[in-house]
């Protein structure tokens, strides 16, 4: 008989509060702000600091690509969010329900920017594949691609009032985009650098441009109706000029404003009432300008010229400078940038800055509100005041400042704590909810005593110390001086109240423990010690306490517990040996290395029983699932593998971490277990009730890899740009195939065969009956729902959605798309409802 499995699947993933791959925004009421957390967007609620919701996407295998970009919508009355993802693809969501209302699917690389036009009926995206997509929200369509650029896009602006688009890329140039007859009629090369970030104010009267060189770019935006007065002045002699080139320039250079720092920009924002601009640096500044109006700049240029003629006048020049501030055009010259934006305050957190957001509805007690998301999985938000700014709140409780180090579950699997370079935390691993933070050395390993009813947990540091944690009350009792280097790893003595450390110093010791009872503190003493040849990466002790393995370099040494006398040598792995696990019923160990090998042996007479090839990077933690020989297994090439140690088999790869996964804890009864990772994300992978068989998820896996590389070689041969993209720009397909698309293909190809079919038998049937044949009465086809062929095909064409109907009908074979044009010929000749949604 086959053998069945259970499936384990991600149940939960907490840890990060913001990841750096997207930005942060706020929603139109300024109350909650969307924080990327990897695949995840969490809505967060500001004055309180906690996680009200989540928008996460599903996947069929498990894995989401990262969130790369965040747009909110402008309008007050929508609750839509747009979200950008590694894979290309954008979804737009209603933050109130949860729900993922569309998803478009248009970028062949990562999606780098998202901007919604004022109204918010319309989405722009641009990519690392160069492209910009105008997307329809209202109706779930992609409009037409945009192609122009030769490097990625990086940022998009509308300018509404005169419906064009201005977009900025790596390739150096800024390009504006005519959206109503789609080309680009403006191509700006002022940049000697990448351009990273640009944005216009409200009333849309200045660009602001930001790119590595060491100046802020200003551009004064003339809007049509400006354009055509210009082409209509007249000079001096009342003749009329006109200005082809001035019509189509939508841009002017207004000005330049010299940074002091050399750091590139990373962004550039308004705030939603635009008196303030904000620029934030790829480093630890954001500077922020003051904007003023029209008439205050005049004021001010007005001064510096009286000045600067005052001078000139006490050094008695010939030539003064006349004051043309009088006129409108006067003003345009009088007016510098310098005059318009004055650096006002600057924030220097002290960490790194990702991304940064204006709050829309800022306290009436201070200017703005600013919110930064930092590198080290911080949002911090900042009050602009007139005289200075301050921080207000933060959010750090609910994730670490670095990469999770180790993991480690309480004896009932109640409590999870885990360690990373500064801290260590206790969560509930059902719900992800932090318990509480302490503050430690560089943790390097943890466990929590079974024997004192989970109340105390030990912590190995980088520094050589053993930190002594009370559980309850999440405080440090005390720190004891173990090892003269790094504490590797701490391994529990079955049935007895000890434990056993390993140390880079080169030595294992084992220690006691006990409580006191007049202070209810723990109480450890070293009983003895071992010296090894070489450092100790990992110690483990075989369920009945009669073995000591130990870690060293490509080998593991395997002692007896009470002589400490070598019993036997595992030989055979090439490179350090990082982790390794005894089985419950003590016949197997299961060893790790930076060989990407994965090795299971024999604890009778430590013989190689298989070695086995999936990682495709270090193995760094292994472990049996209690009283079975299934184990997993976990490395930097981010996979989580399950695998029988009896048949020699991979049983399941789950994805889900975004970095190199580094710790693992299993549950006692096996029914999940928890990962950590640099990612700095905690997951847990639950035991469903799910059966799958070896053979079915092999082929799975095979037709997968097949499937992808695939369908990568067609779109490199069918739809990779083989032409060079002229000046103003080319205009293409919005969508792309898809695996989905691919599947509703098929599923339309075989209802309107079935369609097809039933037609051809209807009117079989038809022409019998007229040449007097007799004929049975017509059985029409079950499947058809008792509709006639063009309204069978028209229910199923209905369940495609609007987003993904344009990639699907594109993708049907020529013979196929002469079968619905006949339907929709049946269709159009009625004069009823469904002709007007066929057509639509």
């Amino acid at each position: 008989m086959v053998k069945s499995y259970l499936r384990y699947e991600q149940g939960a993933a907490f840890g990060v509060i913001v990841s750096g791959n997207s930005n942060i925004a706020y929603d139109s009421s300024g109350k909650h702000i969307f924080a990327p957390g990897l695949e995840k967007v969490g809505v967060w609620n500001v004055r309180q600091g906690i996680c009200i919701k989540t928008l996460t996407p599903c996947a069929a295998d498990g894995y989401s690509p990262p969130v790369t970009s965040i747009a909110v919508s402008p309008s007050s009355s929508s609750s839509l969010i747009a979200t950008g993802y590694g894979d290309g693809s954008i979804r737009i969501w209603d933050s109130q329900n949860k729900i993922c209302e569309t998803t478009f699917y248009g970028h062949t690389g990562a999606v780098s920017v998202l901007r919604y036009n004022k109204i918010g009926d319309r989405l722009v995206s641009g990519g690392q594949d160069k492209d910009i997509i105008l997307w329809d929200v209202e109706r779930g369509e992609g409009i037409y691609r945009l192609r122009g650029h030769g490097n990625q896009v990086t940022d998009l602006v509308f300018l509404d009032r005169c419906k064009k688009l201005v977009s900025s890329s790596k390739d150096k140039f800024l390009k504006v985009w005519d959206l109503e007859t789609p080309h680009c009629m403006q191509t700006i090369s002022d940049h000697h650098s990448e351009i990273w970030s640009i944005d216009i104010d409200p009333e849309e009267r200045y660009l602001v441009s930001g790119s590595a060189d060491l100046e802020l770019r200003f551009y004064t935006i003339k809007h049509d109706l400006e354009a055509c007065q210009s082409t209509s002045n007249a000079n001096a002699n009342g003749t009329e000029i006109p200005s082809p080139h001035n019509k189509w320039q939508v841009l002017k250079l207004f000005g330049e404003y010299q940074r002091k720092s050399k750091n590139r920009v990373a962004t550039v924002r308004f705030n939603k009432s635009g008196n303030l601009l904000a620029c934030q640096e790829a480093g630890k500044a954001v500077h922020i300008f003051n904007v003023l109006d029209e008439a205050e700049s005049t004021r001010k240029a007005n001064r510096r010229i009286r000045r600067i003629k005052k001078k000139k006048s006490a050094q008695g020049e010939a030539e003064v400078m006349k004051d043309d501030g009088a006129g409108e055009e006067g003003k345009r010259h009088v007016v510098m940038v310098s005059d318009v934006f004055q650096l006002f305050q600057t924030i220097r957190p002290g960490k790194k800055i990702c991304s940064i957001s204006f709050c829309p509805n800022p306290p009436k007690t201070s200017l703005a509100t600013i919110a930064l998301s930092l590198s080290d999985n911080l949002c911090v938000f900042y009050s602009l005041e007139s005289e200075a700014t301050k921080q207000t709140r933060a959010i750090d409780l609910h994730g670490h400042r670095s990469s999770v180090t180790s993991v480690a579950l309480s004896s009932d699997s109640t409590v999870l704590m885990s360690t990373s370079h500064s801290a260590a935390k206790i969560w509930n691993p059902t719900n992800g909810y932090c318990l509480g933070t302490i503050d430690t050395g560089f943790g390097m390993c943890a466990f929590i005593l079974p024997s004192c009813n989970n109340k105390f947990a030990l912590v190995g540091t980088k520094g050589g110390t053993m930190e002594i944690i009370d559980v309850g009350s999440a405080t440090v009792t005390e720190v004891v001086e173990a090892h003269g280097g790094s504490v590797q790893s701490i391994a529990r003595i079955p049935n007895e109240n000890g434990f056993v450390t390993g140390s880079s110093d080169g030595y294992v010791k084992f220690w006691e423990y006990g409580v006191k009872e007049d202070s209810k503190r723990l109480l450890v003493s070293n009983v003895r010690m071992k010296e090894m040849d070489t450092d100790v990466r990992v110690v483990s002790i075989s369920p009945d306490a009669k073995y000591l393995l130990v870690a060293l370099d490509t080998i593991v040494k395997v002692f007896y517990m009470d002589s400490l006398k070598l019993f036997v040598t595992l030989y055979g792995h090439k490179l350090p040996v990082l982790c390794l696990d005894v089985s419950s019923d003590g016949e197997l160990i299961v060893t790790g290395s930076q060989d990407k090998n994965v090795k299971i042996w024999g604890l009778d007479f430590g013989d190689c029983h298989k070695s086995m090839f999936d990682h495709q990077s270090s193995v760094q933690q292994v472990q049996f699932v209690p009283n079975t020989h299934y184990f997993v297994s976990v490395g930097d090439d981010k996979q989580v593998n399950y695998w029988d140690a009896d048949k020699f088999e991979l049983l399941l790869t789950m994805k889900g971490h975004h970095e190199g996964v580094c710790c693992l804890a299993i549950s006692n009864r096996g029914d999940f277990f928890v990962t950590g990772s640099h990612d700095r994300s905690i997951r847990r992978w639950d035991r469903t009730d799910e059966p799958f068989f070896l053979e079915e998820e092999r082929e799975k896996r095979e037709l997968e890899k097949m499937y992808e590389s695939d369908f990568k070689d067609e779109y490199e041969n069918n739809f990779a740009l083989k032409e060079k993209i002229p000046a103003e720009g080319a205009v293409a397909f919005a969508g792309k195939k898809t695996k989905e698309t691919i599947s509703l293909t098929d599923s339309i190809v075989a209802k309107l065969e079935i369609a097809w079919e039933e037609s051809k038998r209807r009117a079989n049937y038809e022409a019998e009956k007229v040449s007097g044949k007799l004929v049975a009465e017509f059985q029409p086809n079950p499947f058809m729902l008792g509709l006639s062929p063009p309204d069978y095909f028209l229910h199923e064409l209905l369940k495609v959605k609007t987003s993904d109907l344009e990639s699907m009908l594109l993708g049907l074979p020529f013979s196929d798309a002469l079968k619905i044009l006949s339907f929709c010929k049946d269709v159009g000749l009625r004069p009823d409802e469904k002709k007007e949604l066929f057509a639509g």
